[in-house]
């Protein structure tokens, strides 16, 4: 019985991180800007990545909905090119505060939230803070 959970939870957990690969997104970025997503990590999990520009969405603006951050999604960059899926401009994201990165600079010069392939957020790196 506890055979079949583990071979289940072995498929999903390789899944998500195949989800999260390189298809040339890369190659208009600079090279620190892709370092800084290569290495940037969960803030909960610090061992499990935030994952790439295939997870990531300009998050520039945001608000508070009682004690949490409420990123909005202001990126009008193509998706394709990315490897991404689409998530429209204005689209307002609650960001859960274990999902909050405060450690790690932010190279890009926008606020970045990074969005897994079943819509949970799995880190938001605020605005600023280069």
């Amino acid at each position: 019985m506890l055979r079949p959970f583990m071979i289940a939870a072995v498929t999903l957990f390789g899944w998500s991180i195949s989800a999260a690969k390189d298809i040339g997104q890369w190659e208009a970025t600079k090279e620190d800007v892709r370092a800084w997503f290569r290495n940037l990590m969960q803030p909960d999990n610090p061992t499990i990545s935030c994952c790439g520009e295939a997870d990531a969405y300009y998050a520039d603006s945001f608000g508070v909905d009682e004690d949490r951050y409420v990123a909005v999604i202001t990126d009008e960059r193509p998706d394709e090119p990315l490897g991404r899926r689409y998530i429209a401009p204005g689209t307002r994201v609650i960001v859960p505060n274990h999902k909050i990165k405060w450690d790690n600079g932010n190279p890009t010069g926008h606020g970045v939230i990074f969005i897994g392939p079943s819509g949970q957020v799995l880190c938001y790196v605020v605005p600023g803070g280069v």
